[in-house]
């Protein structure tokens, strides 16, 4: 068996995995079936099993111990604030009727939400009342 073609293939392999499944280990498949690959490709190059494993040994040691908090640091996603969180404070129009049991619409920045009273209100508000959003419930505006 020629290990330098078990790692230049596991490695490939690993990375397409971490592609097929969407990033499920962060990216780390990625660069460690690199390392692999890497590993493998010099060993061909040099006829030297024992040196492909030496190079893939160090590219993922060094990767775990420095390159994954440098890679976990630019990868990682801001947390952006959705259309729902962007609404909280803001006025809006009635729309359709809201009344206690009965939800209704309203208009706020543009976009028409399902909306429901606030607790404690328990007059309807009616279309062209101006409102002030609350909180959420799902995706169910509370207005008052």
């Amino acid at each position: 068996m020629n290990w330098n073609w078990v790692l230049l293939i596991g490695g490939a392999c690993m990375v397409l995995v971490e592609v097929a499944l969407g990033g499920f280990a962060g990216f780390d498949m990625v660069l460690v079936g690199s390392a692999f690959m890497i590993g493998g490709a010099v060993g061909l190059w040099f006829h030297n099993a024992n040196l492909a494993s030496i190079v893939a040994a160090v590219l993922c040691l060094a990767y775990l111990g420095v390159g994954r908090r440098w890679v976990r640091r630019r990868i990682v996603s801001k947390h952006m604030p959705s259309n729902a969180d962007a609404v909280l404070g803001q006025s809006g129009i009635v729309t359709a009727r809201i009344a206690e049991h009965q939800p209704g619409r309203v208009k706020v920045k543009g976009e028409e939400w399902l909306a429901s009273p606030a607790d404690g209100l328990k007059e309807p508000l009616e279309p062209g009342t101006v409102v002030v959003v609350e909180s959420l419930e799902g995706v169910t505006l509370k207005v008052r």
